[in-house]
């Protein structure tokens, strides 16, 4: 049982005091060792542990931050990191929280190049202004690699594929070592020498910082800023960076990156070619179509429908028009008749021989057929003519009332 004095502290008071102590204490430091116990998770971090003679500690790196790692740790490497300590309470273990991995002794080369980058960007070998537009239809491409390497054999695949009537010209060199800058540099002069291309690519595979040095070599940068033929650097894989890529007049995230961009024209000349060809085919069967189906109209059945469609709607019409005349003219004649029937009546009307029917007569002077209109016409024993309705009478005046 403790002393009535005596602090009674819980596990996660210890705890969270060694936390605090640590973190605080620590908040960010760098450590050297060898990684052991490499295993990268299905969640995309990477668990390792950083051991040397006498002790070893558990790291973490997570997924966020591993694209910045320039090579794939494994299990012997001598590598250095940079992070932050931390104290996981519930197991009451501490680990470090990786946010940089480099292979050791990588420092001093980044800082070498470093110097050297500022050293050649004075002399103006970075300059954009100087570089060089790459020809469009390049008809020779000169290779400066390994005869062996990877990169070669994708640079003659990609070409293959894309533009096989491009003439290649490998000059071989070796691409990691000492002695391989001054080759590397000595190929891209004789390529300019001897004018052995319309364009050159130099370059490499990936690899380790060390195994790409020979790509930013004084010599070599040199070499290709004083080329008077276009430059593509093509070195290791989209995240390595050279001092090749700064001063070439291109910059290729790979080598088959740059067998693409040198028959990239070619390839869109052949694509633009091509969709003319489907556009023109297109349009003249388009264009012969209509010409059959015009002349289609012209055969001897549809000519007659179609003069039958032209000529129906105007013999409608000259059927309509007789109709219409034919029942004018009907009209016409129908009240001429009942004009001509009243004139007959009107006439039948005031005809003499009606007035005679009724009992009047007419009165002429025997001979002369004159009108006896007046008794003072008639002299004593005048002989006259009588017309009745119905027969004719002579007679002689005898008495004349006046």
């Amino acid at each position: 049982m403790a002393a009535a004095y005596e602090k009674v502290y819980q596990v996660s008071d210890i705890t969270y005091l060694i936390k605090e102590v640590l973190e605080s204490s620590l908040p960010t430091l760098t450590v050297e060792g060898e990684c052991s116990n490499f295993r990268p998770s299905s969640t995309g971090h990477w668990y390792f542990s950083l051991k040397d003679a006498s002790a070893m500690i558990s790291c973490v790196m997570f997924k966020g931050r591993i694209p910045s790692v320039a090579f794939s740790p494994a299990d012997g490497q001598k590598i250095i990191i940079r992070g932050t300590l931390s104290v996981y309470a519930k197991r009451g273990t501490y680990q470090i929280i990786c946010t940089s991995m480099e292979k050791s002794g990588e420092g001093d080369i980044l800082a070498m190049l470093e110097r050297r980058k500022r050293k050649l960007a004075a002399r103006g070998y970075f300059d954009e202004t100087r570089k060089k537009s790459l020809p469009s239809f390049p008809s020779r491409i000169a290779v400066v690699t390994s005869p062996t390497g990877a990169a070669l054999k994708d640079i003659l695949q990609v070409l293959g594929r894309r533009s096989s009537g491009i003439d290649v010209v490998i000059l071989p060199a070796p691409v990691q070592g000492d002695a391989a800058g001054a080759e590397i540099a000595a190929q891209i002069r004789r390529a300019n020498m001897l004018h052995l291309g319309d364009v050159i690519i130099a370059g490499r595979g990936g690899g380790s910082l060390e195994d790409l040095l020979p790509f930013s070599d004084e010599e070599v940068v040199q070499a290709i800023a004083e080329s008077e033929i276009p430059v593509i650097s093509a070195v290791g894989h989209e995240i390595d960076t050279s001092l090749s890529d700064l001063a070439a007049d291109r910059r290729a995230p790979t080598p088959s990156a740059a067998a693409e961009i040198v028959s990239e024209s070619r390839l869109q000349l052949i694509q633009q070619v091509e969709t003319y060809r489907r556009s023109l085919t297109e349009s003249l069967t388009a264009m012969i179509e209509r010409v059959h189906f015009l002349v289609e109209r012209f055969t001897p059945e549809n000519l007659k429908i179609s003069f039958f469609q032209i000529m129906q709607p105007i013999m409608l019409r000259l059927d309509d028009s007789k109709e219409t005349l034919l029942s004018s003219f009907s009209n016409v004649i129908i009240e001429k008749k009942h004009y001509i029937e009243l004139l007959k009546t009107e006439l039948t009307t005031y005809s003499p021989m009606e007035l005679l029917k009724k009992g009047y007569s007419i009165v002429t002077q025997k001979g002369t057929d004159t009108l006896i209109t007046s008794s003072h016409q008639l002299k004593g024993d005048s002989k006259v003519s009588i017309r009745f309705y119905t027969g004719k009478a002579a007679a002689v005046i005898k008495e004349i009332e006046k």
